[in-house]
């Protein structure tokens, strides 16, 4: 495993329209938080409904049957506001304006990044407030501690949306087709993916550890990983 010191990056790919992520909040802050002193964080964007997709609830028929089956399988709890929102329909999904959002939230101070995707995700499947309104960051930003008229600024700021197709961008090179996806960095500057939704966290740790330990073997040597 990694030497003492030594800290190993994570990707996490997230999307807060995503149901199966919000599904692994609970597992993501539990291993991050087990490991907060051998990883570093990093969270981008996964672009689940942007562009083609970014259409009105209602063109996503799936939605209702893929909560009932995330709640079955972890236990994840949609609210009533959700519920409502789902059923009227006509609310716009992108993933596109969540992730400027997401960008807009984390860039401020003392923004603490787990906080962060647990109030946008409780924001959708909690509330059912829509991820492409100024006003939803308000909220999140009074709730997270920080100052609304700077994530209202942030927000609104073409350098904050370049960040975020950035990162859309990023995550289409890495050719990760599902969600949440945690990966590991490796010694060699790719990406291993650990687990999936549904990988508890001592699989998870158990799939680190000797990852981590097959990274330090590879320093030895060649860059294999």
């Amino acid at each position: 495993m990694a030497t003492a010191g030594e800290r190993v990056g994570l990707t996490y790919v997230f999307d807060a329209y995503c149901a199966w992520c919000h599904g692994f909040a609970p597992t993501l802050r539990a291993f991050v938080e087990a490991h907060a002193d051998r990883v570093d964080l990093r969270v981008l964007p996964a672009g689940l409904y942007a562009g083609a997709r970014a259409l009105p609830v209602s063109a996503h028929p799936h939605l209702v049957r893929e909560s009932a089956r995330v709640a079955e399988l972890t236990g994840a709890h949609f609210g009533e506001g959700h519920r409502r929102t789902v059923a009227e329909g006509s609310m716009m999904m992108d993933s596109a304006d969540a992730a400027t959002g997401l960008e807009a939230l984390l860039a401020q101070p003392g923004a603490d990044t787990l906080r962060t995707l647990e109030a946008m995700q409780h924001a959708w499947f909690i509330d059912g407030l829509s991820l492409s309104d100024p006003a939803t960051y308000r909220v999140l930003a009074v709730e997270l501690g920080l100052s609304p008229l700077a994530v209202a600024c942030a927000y609104a700021a073409p350098v904050t949306h370049a960040r975020a197709t950035v990162g859309l961008r990023f995550v289409r090179r890495l050719n990760v087709e599902s969600y949440p996806a945690l990966l590991l960095t490796t010694a060699c500057g790719n990406h291993h993916r650990l687990g999936g939704p549904l990988t508890r966290v001592k699989e998870l740790t158990t799939a680190f550890d000797e990852y981590t330990h097959r990274m330090s073997v590879a320093l030895e040597g060649t860059c294999a990983l």
